[in-house]
């Protein structure tokens, strides 16, 4: 009956104390106070706050929100572009000698051209040569006819005529004048020879005594008397001399007026022959048998071939610019020919004025009258300078930006462009010798920082 009782007691023994586990709400860490656990032997052991898995983990997010601000703030924001590299056109920036220069087509023209005008309006009657002879100087190219003209100029003739008439007969008349006087002169003194004779003698007489007083003083006076007329005949002669030598001159000068007028008279009717006023080709002749011609009418015109020019159309944006004596080249047969401006027009005509360049030396002897050819013209001397190859990068920039090659990439960088000629564009700003530059087109790439290049 004892095994009873040892159960109640083992019953009424103490039991020993378990820590209560609290509860965390939302995963939180336990306090330190409730971090002691009652072991076998009643000890107290307190558990670690800062173990390796949490610093890591903290660490971790640490790092994550310092690379993204870094990246926020610091990191590459540029658009970038993947490119092909053969699919662009990269030029080297270099320093070398600049000239700006244009190049323009000219047209070969003879050195020489002589227009032919109608001179003298009239039907074409006949047509001597035609297009392409080659003509010397006067020689007649076609007759022209004009009845009208022709009896207006025979009335003109017959006037001048009769006053050339008028004109010889004065001359006569002073001629006949002149000869009048000299007679006159001969009978004066043939009576004072005869008085003079008759006075000697009754002087001789009445100083012998042997004569009269009075027919010595009538002997006397007729000799005095003619030799008064021979003083007075001969300065009658002498006037009469000078007037005709006045007289004379003016006929004279009257005679060439008259005949000039009678030249320009007929020069209307000479000028229906229409004639090459210099040696040449007859390149072009405008006229037709029959055909009514206008005076001031162009018919043609012959052209000098022993040397040529060019005639050069510019742009009207280099008008300033352009002076006589700007020298040019050209390129003929694999030769390069040297060329001078000769003449500028300042008519601008379509966009365009022209002007006319003569070869500096030799002529090419290959040209021919109407062949275009381009003409390299320089604007100023040449300077040393930054070059930059010309592209299509200029169309799309304005000079204003490029692409920079950096190692694989290729980046904006702002630059500023100078003068420009057909093969470089002088670098005043932005670029150093060496550096390599995206050239060609930059469409689609307006917004983008770096081209990535891509082989």
């Amino acid at each position: 009956m004892q095994k009873p009782e040892q159960k109640r007691v083992a019953s009424d023994a103490p039991m020993p104390k378990k820590k209560a586990v609290p509860s965390f709400v939302g995963g939180g860490s336990p306090s330190p106070e409730s971090e002691t656990i009652t072991s076998g032997m009643d000890r107290k052991v307190e558990k670690k706050v800062w173990t390796l898995k949490r610093v890591a983990s903290i660490g971790a997010a640490t790092a994550f929100v310092i690379a993204v601000v870094y990246m926020a703030i610091f990191g590459d924001h540029s658009a970038k572009l993947n490119v092909q590299v053969e699919r662009i056109t990269i030029s080297e920036v270099i320093r070398g000698p600049f000239q700006e220069f244009i190049v323009q087509r000219g047209t070969v023209l003879p050195i020489q051209t002589y227009y032919i005008d109608v001179l003298e309006g009239g039907q074409v009657g006949e047509i001597f040569l035609e297009e392409g002879a080659m003509v010397e100087k006067g020689t007649p190219i076609l007759q022209l006819s004009n009845p009208i003209l022709e009896q207006n100029i025979l009335t003109q003739e017959a006037r001048l005529f009769e006053q050339i008439n008028n004109m010889e007969n004065t001359r006569l008349n002073l001629a006949s004048q002149a000869i009048r006087n000299r007679q006159e002169l001969m009978r004066v003194e043939l009576a004072l020879r005869e008085t003079a004779r008759h006075y000697e003698k009754q002087k001789i007489l009445f100083e012998r005594g042997l004569g009269s007083q009075d027919q010595f003083e009538s002997a006397r006076d007729r000799y005095q008397n003619d030799e008064k007329r021979k003083s007075f005949m001969l300065e009658t002669v002498r006037q009469d001399s000078l007037y005709r030598i006045n007289q004379l001159a003016a006929l004279d000068t009257r005679a060439q007026s008259l005949q000039r007028q009678l030249d320009d008279v007929r020069r209307p009717l000479e000028n229906l022959v229409v004639r090459a006023s210099i040696q040449g080709q007859l390149s072009q002749l405008n006229a037709e048998i029959g055909q009514l011609m206008n005076r001031g009418r162009r018919l043609g015109q012959v052209d000098v071939l022993d040397a040529y020019k060019l005639r050069v159309g510019i742009d009207e944006f280099y008008i300033t610019r352009i002076t006589k004596g700007l020298k040019g080249t050209i390129e003929i047969d694999d030769e390069i020919y040297a060329l001078t401006i000769r003449r500028v027009f300042p008519e601008v005509v379509q966009g365009q004025f022209e002007v006319d360049m003569d070869f500096v030396n030799e002529t090419p002897t290959s040209i021919r009258r109407g062949q275009t050819e381009q003409i390299r013209l320089e604007l100023d001397a040449p300077e040393e300078a930054l070059l930059l190859a010309r592209g299509g990068f200029y169309q799309t920039t304005g000079g204003n930006w490029v692409f920079v090659v950096e190692g694989g990439e290729a980046v904006r960088r702002d630059v500023r462009i100078g003068r420009q000629s057909p093969e470089y564009f002088e670098v005043l700003s932005g670029l150093s010798p060496g550096e390599r530059v995206v050239t060609s087109s930059y469409e689609n790439y307006e917004e983008i920082d770096k081209l990535v290049l891509k082989k």
